[in-house]
């Protein structure tokens, strides 16, 4: 038989997809458009393991079922370049991020390519590319030049608010802007400075500049988002990370929050998902109200959801970074209250949020006087009051909030119920109910008590009612040197646009890639980092854009990459439109999926695209987690005991590297040539052999519990990795990695093979029509192979697919009629031999060409049944029968049969009883 050599057949078709650009897309009209879209990934150096193409997998067997059903599919692929391991290395090196970046992005596109992705590879698009990031730079610019007109409820250029300044002033205007925005007449406009008018326009553009808290990472140079810094630390590193005020770029997201939050509701994606982004987004219905601060001019301005609780107020509580903090510390409590908020302040607010159980506060010295009933209350610094959420400062009503109430309760402060119920258990949240103990609110339900309460602050001026989000504008600037540079440059203190002909303002050479010296960031070593313009030379802006930019667009790109007059053009973009499937991880559900869909709505608003929403079905894969191997050293030695035996010694843990431990047996001389210092292991074996413990854990390398693609495609093959990763479990779920189980896949691949040979090795299929068992076989497997495939249950595929071999080969079936649809219906998955076999059986065109296969109800209808038949209660005859047949007849045959005959010995049965289509049971008296 023709052996099935997977390495000489996979590399044939690689090269022939690559040669022919079978995979290119181009408009037409004339078929229906699916776009498939796979998260951008970052090219690390470490390349991949088998852990990430998982969702790749996935996404590239949809398109290839899509194209059998003649849609006309754009699958890119390309790469978010720019990032901070990549300036680390450069750091640390010398060497220029894009020299590592490039051979991290040839290493990343040999192993997909290794794997036999349909890839649409023209198509490429890398963000640190100049002709990629000049497109960057222009919706940037375009942000700059836009505010959010809240009538219209869209973003609109600043032309047109200019022009409103210049005819009415901002009277009238409603739009999304700075709270310490001024009130201003035509003619003042008029006779502002450029300085002072320029300053008047950044408070309303979409993208400004202004004094922003961020994470600050002394180590690294740079500012770092939340999810870049763990218990006050940086991920990258373990560096020490201080929360300070620095002047930041910012992009204005919170003027989209409504429509990012009802836009939610027309998508197709996981509800765990949608409901992450709708806390994110963190929509409060309440009120905004002042307390005015015991002998101070201040007054601390407070939003609360629950206005009906006012007269149970105790304490205030302000964020560590507050503004009013270091003026309301009286002189007996500073000692105490300003080391609590040197520490607090440094805590990222996502520790802050998610540590309930750390109760820390300090006491300030001043108090607040309530506006409704005058009384005097404490102010508290408390870190589970976040600067950046409503005003970051909480009226505290212990006995209605939980975290209020184990302040109150670790504090020894007042608890004071003010809604109907039981406070038995500690604070009662009281979603309903009755107010108490309020005054002019007692007696009324919570509904009405806010209606009532808000009236009061408004009929007094001193609050109003108000609807707030807990999301933040969105911080756009790293002090780094590998990123977009922003086409600013800074005249008289005021950012103003370079020229669009001149993008992309390019990267320019540094000595370092460190900041400077007086601590400015990397691009303040650039030479004459300066822009010139008719008036002089005047510097550029020195930070970089954040990693999420050019990851915020590039969906459109991929549409038209070659564009060099627009970012894509607009019939390209109407007709492939939102991205019809997007695959990747949960973990950017609240930062690049709604920074990507911020931008859409954005450019959608300009004019540019004609889509609101970026990606319409959306998929998370699970993780492909590394099942990691461990041997145990006894104390003290050099010695290693197997795992049966190791409760016998004092032994600690250690990992091993799990590419030299096979079926959990280690081999003894690898593992010492493994690393120098076990080169004289000596061992303790259980049944001659080393046994090692086992257990599942994230895929890392310090666990060396990683598994190289590679590895497994030289092995096995690169359809068989694609089959396995499927055939582990749901898409969705976290699954271990076990090598262990891919034999049984390998072997399928090979029995698969098998049946369009014959035993002497050559290529033999028959023209013979198929019998009706074999035409069963097909047709549920592809029954079965369009239902997953539709509800992306692809491990059940696989399952349906080694059933189908089995059974034909059961058969011994190599009819055509048969085995060209079983190589359609495999190809999604195992599409270098399902190319190789059409190939074989006669076509000249690659099966992508071909079409899906028809199912048809009529081959799985039984014409007939096989019936057991009982006597007395055991089955002594089987008789196969037409179902076509009434339970007359079928009675008449079983009696008239042989087996039945001799049982009855001539006599009449005493009582026979038919189930068609089930039993027959004959009594014999």
């Amino acid at each position: 038989m023709a052996e099935y050599l997977h390495q000489e057949i996979e590399k044939k078709w690689q090269a022939y997809w690559e040669k022919n650009q079978v995979f290119n897309a181009q408009v037409n009209p004339d078929k229906p458009k699916f776009y498939s879209l796979d998260m951008f990934p970052y090219p690390s150096g470490a390349g991949l393991h088998v852990g990430h193409p998982l969702g790749y997998i996935a996404s590239d067997i949809i398109t290839r079922y899509k194209r059998l059903q003649g849609f006309n599919v754009l699958h890119p692929m390309g790469y978010d370049s720019f990032g901070l391991p990549a300036e680390q290395y450069a750091i640390q090196t010398g060497q220029h991020p894009a020299i590592t970046t490039d051979q991290n992005i040839k290493r990343y596109e040999e192993q997909l390519k290794n794997i036999g992705f349909a890839f649409d590879w023209a198509k490429e698009v890398r963000t640190s590319d100049p002709s990629y990031y000049k497109w960057t730079q222009w919706i940037f610019m375009q942000l700059f030049n836009s505010y959010y007109d809240k009538k219209a409820d869209r973003a609109q250029a600043i032309t047109s608010l200019i022009a409103h300044f210049e005819n009415q002033g901002n009277t009238g205007v409603e739009a999304v802007c700075d709270e310490d925005t001024p009130s201003f007449t035509a003619e003042e406009w008029k006779n502002f400075s450029e300085q002072e008018q320029q300053g008047i326009l950044l408070k309303y553009r979409l993208t400004f500049l202004a004094e922003t808290t961020v994470n600050w990472c002394a180590a690294l140079g740079t500012v770092l988002s939340n999810d870049e810094v763990k218990d006050g630390f940086s991920e990258r590193g373990g560096h020490p990370v201080e929360r300070k005020k620095m002047m930041q770029w910012s992009m204005r997201i919170t003027a989209y929050a409504e429509r990012l939050l009802q836009g939610l509701d027309a998508l197709q994606w996981t509800e765990p998902i949608k409901e992450m982004q709708r806390n994110w987004i963190g929509k409060s219905i309440g009120a905004e109200m002042v307390f005015q601060v015991k002998g101070h001019d201040k007054q601390i301005k407070v939003f609360t959801t629950r206005i009906d609780t006012i007269y149970g107020v105790t304490y205030l509580a302000l964020a560590p970074e507050h503004e009013f903090v270091t003026s309301l510390i009286s002189e007996d409590q500073r000692a105490t209250a300003e080391a609590y908020v040197e520490v607090a302040k440094n805590r990222s607010e996502r520790d802050r949020m998610s540590d309930v159980k750390t109760i820390s506060g300090a006491f300030t010295g001043s108090y607040a006087i309530n506006p409704f009933n005058g009384e005097e209350i404490q102010i508290w610094i408390a870190d589970y009051v976040l600067a950046g959420y409503g005003t970051g400062a909480v009226m505290a009503v212990p006995a209605h909030d939980e975290r209020d109430y184990n302040f109150a309760k670790h504090f020894g402060l007042e608890i004071r119920q003010v809604i109907e119920g039981s406070m038995e258990n500690g604070s009662f949240p009281g979603k309903g109910g009755i107010i108490i103990n309020s005054d002019f609110l007692t007696g009324l339900d919570m509904k009405d008590a806010m209606t009532k309460a808000i009236e009061f602050l408004e009929e007094r001026k001193i609050g109003k009612g108000k609807i707030q989000y807990r999301m933040r504008d969105a911080i756009f600037t790293r002090q780094r040197y590998w990123g977009e540079p922003l086409p600013v440059y800074f005249k008289d203190g005021l950012p103003y646009l370079i020229d669009e002909k001149d993008l992309p303002l390019v990267l320019p050479e540094v000595d370092k890639y460190l900041p400077t010296e007086d601590g400015e960031p990397p691009l303040g070593r650039a030479k004459d980092w300066v822009y010139q313009t008719s008036e002089g030379a005047f510097p550029l802006e020195k930070s970089t854009m954040p990693g999420w930019a050019g990851s915020s667009w590039y969906f459109f790109r991929y549409m038209d990459p070659e564009n060099t007059e627009a970012f894509v053009n607009p019939e390209i973009e109407k007709y492939w439109g939102a991205v019809d499937l997007y695959i990747g991880g949960a973990e950017h559900a609240t930062g690049h999926l709604l920074y990507s869909r911020f931008w859409t709505k954005f450019l959608f608003d300009r004019g540019y695209v004609s889509i609101e929403e970026p990606f319409q079905k959306m998929i998370n894969q699970g993780m492909i987690q590394g099942r990691s191997n461990f041997v145990y050293r006894i104390k003290g030695n050099n010695t290693f005991v197997s795992h049966g035996l190791k409760d016998q010694h004092e032994s600690v843990a250690m990992h091993v590297d799990v590419n030299i431990v096979h079926n959990d047996v280690l081999n003894l001389e690898k593992f010492k040539a493994w690393r120098p210092d076990l080169a004289q292991a000596e061992f303790i074996l259980e049944d001659g052999k080393y046994i090692c413990g086992a257990e599942v854990e994230k895929m890392s390398k310090s666990k060396y519990n990683v598994v190289n693609p590679d590895d497994i495609i030289e092995r096995y093959g690169a359809d068989t990795l694609r089959l396995y990763e499927m055939f582990l479990g749901p898409l969705e779920q976290f699954k271990p990695w076990n090598t262990n189980g891919i034999d049984g896949v390998s072997k399928f691949l090979k029995k698969l093979w098998k049946l369009y040979h014959h035993a002497d090795g050559t290529f033999e299929v028959s023209e013979a029509a198929p019998s009706k068992e074999e035409l069963k076989t097909l047709h549920k497997t592809i029954k079965k192979a369009q239902e997953d495939l539709e509800n992306y249950s692809f491990n059940t595929s696989v399952a349906s697919f080694m059933i189908c071999v089995n059974e034909l080969t059961a058969a011994k079936c190599n009819k055509r009629a048969i085995l060209e649809p079983l190589a359609i219906l495999v190809s999604p998955y195992a599409p270098h031999i399902a190319e190789e076999l059409w190939m074989l059986l006669g076509h000249e065109q690659s099966i992508i060409h071909a079409s899906f296969p028809e199912f048809k109800e009529e081959y799985l209808v039984e014409n007939a049944h096989e019936y057991p038949v009982s006597i007395n209660g055991k089955v002594r005859s089987k008789l196969s029968l037409s179902l076509a047949l009434s339970k007359e007849e079928i009675e008449e045959v079983a009696l008239a049969d042989a087996t039945v005959q001799k049982w009855l010995e001539g006599k009449a049965p005493k009582k026979v009883i038919v189930v068609p289509g089930k039993i027959i049971n004959i009594v014999i008296g």
